[in-house]
């Protein structure tokens, strides 16, 4: 019985809050006043349409200022030289002061003091169509795990979890298989920006015609770490090694292995079809017609590879890693990433 009032008082609670924000919303109209929440470049996107409408059409932003938690960050960086407003993580705000707050990659969670603060609550963009992929790094989980689409939800925020909101609206696009990280990112970061505006224009539609997410399809996409980046040769085939590839394109992380007990950075891979003999999953040999290094991953399948990086030494082509490494093995010995 106790059960069942709680669970009573909980709806009761997440629709009187709805039908409060609707009913907001209902006697708001644009130009709305905006704190924006951001911490890196796929937050500047939006940061740089909700400026430029600010700047150039006072009827949808009146006010912009931002949140953000170092001086040394992309959204520090363009709010200082445009002039906006700063404020660091926490922000103390005055009940009301805002209309709405809108959170992009901002990597905080919000308290439920803070999300009060605003009468039509806070929204957040997310580069996924939630609920797949919640969490801190869903355009590399989608290109790692080979996802022929994704998108841009822009989502209610809830206190206590992330990217758990209503959905207010979604975009999708299709993922090709040669996309890598720089351009997904773009595309996405891009999309964002303009379904954050297209919401501002249309906002009590959008917010009156939300939707909780479906419990199904959820998955999570946590920050990644260095061990994100390591090849299992035994487990991954070649399609799998080249999509973390993708993933992982132009930042900080390189896929990486190991042989005789030294760290390998990958630079540069495809998927190759090789005629060479199977003898086990992570087994190198030098193919000399394209230059290259043919590593056998599971079930079969090859990748090749033009550029690699021991720990500790320059970066070095097939050729030359050929020379200084696979040469030295004796006649029938086989070099083998860990």
């Amino acid at each position: 019985m106790y059960l069942q009032k709680l669970k009573s008082c909980r709806s009761l609670k997440k629709y009187a809050c709805r039908y409060l924000k609707s009913e907001n919303v209902k006697h708001s109209k644009p130009p709305w006043k905006i704190l924006f929440f951001g911490s890196d470049n796929f937050s500047l996107y939006s940061l740089k349409t909700l400026y430029r409408e600010h700047q150039n059409n006072d009827s949808i932003v009146s006010i912009l200022k931002v949140v953000t938690n170092s001086n040394k960050n992309p959204i520090w960086k363009f709010a200082e030289k445009h002039d906006l407003n700063i404020q660091k993580w926490p922000p103390d705000l005055i009940q009301n002061e805002y209309d709405l707050g809108v959170i992009v990659s901002f990597g905080h969670l919000i308290p439920e003091s803070i999300i009060n603060k605003f009468p039509l609550g806070m929204l957040n963009v997310h580069a996924s169509l939630l609920p797949r992929w919640r969490g801190a790094a869903p355009i590399i989980y989608a290109l790692a795990n080979g996802d022929k689409e994704t998108g841009i939800t822009i989502m209610n925020i809830k206190p206590k979890h992330f990217d758990i909101g209503d959905i207010v609206l979604q975009k999708k696009i299709n993922i090709s298989d040669e996309t890598k990280m720089p351009e997904l990112h773009e595309r996405l970061g891009k999309l964002g920006a303009s379904c954050l505006l297209n919401t501002l224009n249309n906002l009590e539609e959008y917010l009156s015609n939300s939707t909780p997410q479906p419990a199904e399809g959820v998955t999570y996409a946590p920050k990644i770490t260095p061990e994100f980046a390591k090849i299992k040769w035994d487990s991954m085939t070649s399609q799998d090694v080249y999509n973390l590839h993708r993933a992982l394109d132009s930042l900080r992380h390189n896929l990486f292995t190991s042989v005789a007990s030294s760290s390998v950075k990958l630079i540069d891979i495809e998927i190759c079809k090789s005629n060479a003999k199977c003898i086990a999953p992570g087994s190198v040999t030098y193919d000399k017609p394209s230059q290259t290094l043919r590593v056998e991953c599971a079930n079969g399948t090859f990748i090749s590879v033009k550029r690699i990086s021991v720990l500790g030494k320059k970066v070095m082509t097939a050729s030359e890693f050929n020379n200084g490494y696979l040469k030295k093995y004796a006649v029938g010995e086989i070099c083998c990433f860990k």
